[in-house]
């Protein structure tokens, strides 16, 4: 299977397979991200795949298996639309990698993210035209990429609980900001996961399996955990991780860039926020983490499930060289202060303040 085209726009991490991210000023500049300006995280070659060819298959604990081609879904189910963010659970790993080392993993930046407008069929749905058996608690995806771990070759995968709070909300995505999903993108069938970490919305879509216990899956056991701070690659018991599952509460700075020059006595600071499926209550900056701290203007909120974008005019002081930005969600919770207390071997869920250097002209 070949690679897709490579985006121009984008930032690449990784070639093989690809993944790459937009530069931090742009992915700001619209509450919806274009499909060029969408970050990609890809673990095998993108399947190169055609409508005609397609299917996905229902299965496990139901009362009746389903083999839906594309075109059957769409005649079938209502189309749905829904406005909805995803985050790389690895957004911002380069700020824990500066606390200590984090090898074998992709250095996201604060771009792995996006927000956009997803249309498909509602997993809820063809969930209840497969009908659940009574003992069923998880829904598993299965994707149809090809990726080699441990001598074993397999789709990237994961699952969701049947109680998950966005579980009405999950699609079954072939568009996305009123275009066709691109390849890179999960083409021709994708779910969406709302509020989630990115991992559990499974592009390429093969299978759906409703069964007792979570997804086997090398992505759900192993790959996709976050453990404490303690723990190492050396030291680390696969068992005792937490699953993840929610996305975490995190803003942070796109403009101005780290390093930048910035001239005169304000800075304007434009940023995002997110919390998976709470609100954000607030956002404020500071120069050097410091009093005092100034409010941003929250761009009006456009769903349960979306980010909210936010600016702020920031008085600098003589001796500023960073602006920090930290945010608060509506049911109170903040973000901690200190990097150190959220690192983990992986680079998962920074959730820290964020921190931009600035040079003073």
């Amino acid at each position: 299977m070949s690679q897709p085209a490579k985006v121009a726009a984008l930032r690449v991490h990784q070639e093989h397979p690809f993944n790459a991210g937009p530069p931090l000023d742009r992915l700001c500049q619209a509450f919806f991200t274009p499909q060029a300006l969408f970050y990609v995280r890809n673990h095998g070659d993108v399947p190169q795949l055609a409508p005609a060819e397609y299917a996905l298959t229902v299965s496990g604990l139901v009362r009746t298996s389903l083999h839906l081609s594309l075109a059957e879904l769409r005649e079938r189910f209502q189309p749905r639309t829904i406005a909805a963010t995803l985050v790389c659970a690895g957004n911002r790993r380069d700020e824990l990698a500066q606390i200590a080392p984090i090898p074998d993993e992709l250095a996201w930046g604060a771009e792995a993210i996006g927000n956009a407008v997803w249309e498909g069929v509602a997993l809820a749905e063809v969930l209840a035209a497969a009908g659940i058996q009574p003992e069923a608690r998880h829904v598993a995806f299965t994707g149809l990429d090809h990726i080699e771990k441990l001598g074993q070759r397999f789709g990237f995968g994961g699952s969701i609980a049947l109680d998950a709070p966005s579980l009405q909300d999950v699609l079954l995505a072939y568009a996305m900001n009123g275009e066709p999903l691109s390849p890179n993108h999960g083409f021709p069938l994708r779910a969406v996961v709302p509020g989630q970490v990115g991992a559990r919305s499974v592009k390429w879509l093969a299978n759906i399996n409703v069964q007792a216990e979570p997804s086997d899956n090398f992505y759900q056991t192993h790959a996709y955990k976050l453990f404490p701070p303690e723990v190492t690659g050396a030291t680390v018991e696969w068992s005792r991780g937490q699953m993840l599952q929610e996305a975490p509460l995190a803003t942070a700075i796109c403009e101005p860039a780290d390093g930048a020059w910035v001239q005169g006595e304000h800075a304007l600071v434009r940023g995002y926020a997110y919390a998976g499926g709470r609100g954000i209550a607030r956002v404020e900056v500071s120069c050097d983490g410091r009093e005092p701290w100034s409010e941003a203007a929250l761009a009006a909120e456009q769903g349960p499930w979306t980010w909210r974008l936010w600016k702020a005019r920031l008085p600098l002081q003589v001796d500023t060289r960073h602006i920090v930005a930290r945010a608060w969600d509506d049911a109170g919770n903040g973000q901690p202060e200190d990097l150190a207390t959220v690192w983990n071997f992986k680079g998962y869920a920074n959730s820290a303040w964020h921190r931009v250097a600035i040079r003073r002209r």
